[in-house]
């Protein structure tokens, strides 16, 4: 076989480990050839490519981003591209192509597919945002390095009096601020699937300096918004690829709780070093197993279809059932976490 893989979408730690587990996979065990696309779908889209062997993956398990690069293309090109995408695949005898990328990427490897091209995807997303899969890797890392921060900002906090907004990654969702709040014993939680009252929040950090204590943690996803009429807040415009660009939560916060308590208050934005560095054990494996079941599924032709872990195990999944909604935080989840704020 001769398969294509591309990365698209924002750069997640793991990227790399499934880079190097479709070549290991393809190239070592099954003899096939490997090309990667450069810069995602701009790759395929441009015929942008180049070959990848077992040295061109060697030490790259541990790295972060991706050494294919990545960007976005705007929808309507995009469908643009179909007939061109198709003639490239045909003109460079693909017989697969493994796109790895969240749910923008998915929903064009979707549209792909449905135009008859081989895909198999392949989710990432730091967000943990895919409804198909219990996990995606660089959720993992993600996690851990909010957790690192907020346990650092604690000390920080308790020596000045302050209450710190912490904001992390998490446009519709709050995994990351759920996960990493409850580790690093946040003493409240904002989330973008649950709007936030500022009297509520107010009362509840204010009830810890009430209790003697000198100083109080909040975690905040960025896609964060008040319930309606709460309080003014500052929505922000919407990028060229149709995704908010926020006016920054923690900031308005910061400014809001600081007048209501009479404590300062400060923002940390903790921003792209989320998405960077070296992936935690748990990635690395995840992303070289999804390599792996790529690989196999394309051998036996199931295309239109996405690895996915459930439980224990990595199945495949067809690739419109994954574009269909997003996995947002329960209540019930969102309860657990009150229990232990």
């Amino acid at each position: 076989m001769r398969i294509g893989v591309l990365t698209s979408g924002g750069d997640c730690p793991g990227l790399n480990a499934v880079i190097r587990s479709v070549v290991h996979r393809a190239v070592a065990d099954h003899g096939d050839e490997v090309i990667g696309f450069h810069d995602g779908w701009r790759g395929l889209l441009d015929c942008d490519y180049r070959p990848l062997d077992l040295d061109a993956v060697n030490g790259i398990l541990a790295r972060g981003g991706t050494i294919l690069g990545s960007s976005r293309v705007q929808p309507a090109h995009l469908r643009g591209g179909v007939e061109q995408a198709r003639g490239h695949v045909k003109d460079l005898g693909l017989d697969a192509i493994i796109p790895i990328g969240g749910e923008g990427t998915l929903k064009a490897a979707h549209l792909l597919s449905e135009a008859g091209l081989p895909i198999v995807g392949v989710p990432k997303t730091i967000d943990n945002d895919i409804a198909s899969t219990d996990v995606t890797f660089g959720f993992d890392t993600a996690v851990g390095v909010a957790t690192e921060a907020l346990d650092r900002l604690k000390t920080t906090a308790e020596s000045h009096q302050r209450v710190l907004i912490v904001e992390v990654m998490g446009r519709h969702t709050g995994w990351i601020a759920l996960h990493s709040g409850m580790a690093a014993g946040a003493h409240a939680i904002v989330v973008p699937e649950r709007p936030f009252d500022i009297d509520e929040l107010t009362e509840l950090v204010g009830k810890r300096f009430s209790a003697g204590k000198k100083f109080a943690i909040v975690v905040v996803a960025e896609g964060a918004k008040p319930r309606e009429g709460s309080m003014e807040f500052n929505v922000g415009k919407t990028d060229q690829y149709g995704h908010e660009r926020f006016a920054g939560v923690a900031s308005q916060l910061a400014i809001e709780l600081e007048e209501r308590l009479g404590k300062e208050a400060r923002p940390v934005i903790l921003g792209h070093v989320q998405r960077g560095g070296t992936p935690t054990a748990y990635d690395r494996v995840l992303a070289t197993r999804f390599g792996w079941h790529a690989v196999e599924a394309a051998h036996r032709g199931e295309f239109g279809m996405m690895t996915a872990l459930r439980g224990t195990n990595i199945e495949m999944v067809p690739l419109a059932s994954a574009v269909e909604e997003l996995k947002t935080v329960p209540a019930a989840r969102y309860g657990e976490a009150e229990c232990v704020l």
